[in-house]
């Protein structure tokens, strides 16, 4: 067996009604305690921290390096001992990047990768608590922030091992009523991010295990809560969430991600959405291309997921698609993607950081195919 290593957050909690214990918990890192939350400052209002200073910082949005320099000046002069994010990825991203550059002495720049210097961080982050409002992006196990740049017109990562949350809170009754378009585009990023990692070349034991279950159990919730609210779905789907966020900090991800990123730096629309929009045609590509074990690890996907759709494994990638639309999710140029821009897409993809596990090689104009399908 190859070695491999295996990283995530010190301590996970998960379950309804585990979030009744974070306020005593957070109080533990520290007095002085910076909670972002999302637009809505009601989805965090339930927290509560005995016996500390408490500043609130809104990220209404997907973090951008302006967002996060203005957010930088401002949390500095707190000085706070320990960071809580308590929202949906986004949220999750920003209070990571503030915990990890808060001690800083330099600038975000220093550290991003792709765009900056990408320099390892020389003061160890502050305490971060993850406690996700959403089930999607797994941000609460990984070992990264996603930041836009919009100078650069990327997504790019700041990453370090130490940057990983110390604690993460995962209540599925927090993502309770959350809004069918969010649970949608996020839910089809947790069945992307159990995918990729199977299918990847980086896969491990320990990486299969949390995805094997995760792949069917991600698609058949999904598929409920289109239908309607319901405790058992939002519970799975917060628990592939999480097995998605483990498994790409372990082994990797691959073109969904990889076109993702670029495309997210050049429209403002939704990760999970991007992505849900390249699933299927990535998956359709990469079977056409793969061969051996890959080949076989993507016959099986498509097998489980013509399962829960009623298609032909051969047909499942286009039932996937069409099942998304039909769910009202929105295709790529209808997010704003230009075709004129699906060949400097492609180009700058291909040297992607996600682009490297792809379980198939894939060329310019595959890409260009997939994103016209998208």
């Amino acid at each position: 067996m190859t070695p491999f290593g295996i990283t995530g957050p010190g301590r996970i909690l998960f379950g309804r009604g585990e979030a009744a214990k974070a306020g005593a918990l957070i109080r533990g890192y520290g007095s002085r305690v910076l909670v972002v939350h999302g637009s809505n400052p009601n989805r965090s209002s339930w927290l509560s921290i005995p016996d500390a200073e408490v500043q609130a910082f809104a990220c209404p949005a997907e973090p951008t390096l302006p967002m996060l320099e203005q957010a930088l000046d401002r949390s500095r002069r707190f000085s706070p001992l320990v960071v809580v994010g308590v929202g949906g990825g986004a949220v999750l991203d920003m209070a990571k990047a503030l915990a990890a550059l808060i001690p800083a002495p330099g600038s975000p720049m220093d550290h991003l990768e792709v765009v900056g210097k990408g320099l390892p961080l020389t003061a160890s982050p502050l305490p971060f608590i993850a406690i996700p409002t959403t089930s999607g992006t797994g941000a609460e196990a990984t070992k990264n922030a996603v930041i836009g740049v919009p100078d650069h017109g990327r997504k790019v990562s700041l990453r370090d091992d130490r940057m990983l949350a110390r604690l993460a809170i995962v209540d599925p009754a927090l993502t309770d009523d959350c809004p069918r378009g969010v649970t949608l585009a996020s839910g089809l990023d947790a069945l992307t991010q159990v995918i990729e990692p199977y299918v990847c070349t980086k896969a491990t034991p320990y990486t299969d295990a949390l995805t094997l279950l995760a792949i069917p159990l991600g698609i058949a919730a999904l598929m409920r809560l289109m239908q309607g609210e319901e405790a058992q779905a939002r519970d799975d789907l917060a628990w592939v969430s999480l097995c998605g966020g483990l498994a790409l900090a372990n082994s990797g991800l691959g073109a969904v991600h990889g076109l993702a990123g670029v495309i997210g730096g050049l429209i403002p629309a939704a990760h999970g959405a991007i992505c849900g929009a390249l699933l299927g045609p990535v998956l359709q590509m990469n079977r056409a291309r793969a061969t051996g074990r890959a080949q076989d690890r993507l016959n099986h996907v498509c097998h489980m997921l013509a399962s829960a759709l009623g298609s032909t494994a051969e047909a499942a990638p286009l039932a996937l698609q069409d099942w998304s639309t039909a769910a009202g999710l929105p295709g790529l140029a209808a997010q704003g993607l230009r075709p004129a821009d699906h060949a400097a897409v492609a180009e700058a993809a291909l040297a992607s950081s996600s682009m490297k596990p792809n379980p198939a090689t894939l060329m310019v104009d595959d890409l260009r195919e997939v994103l016209a399908r998208a």
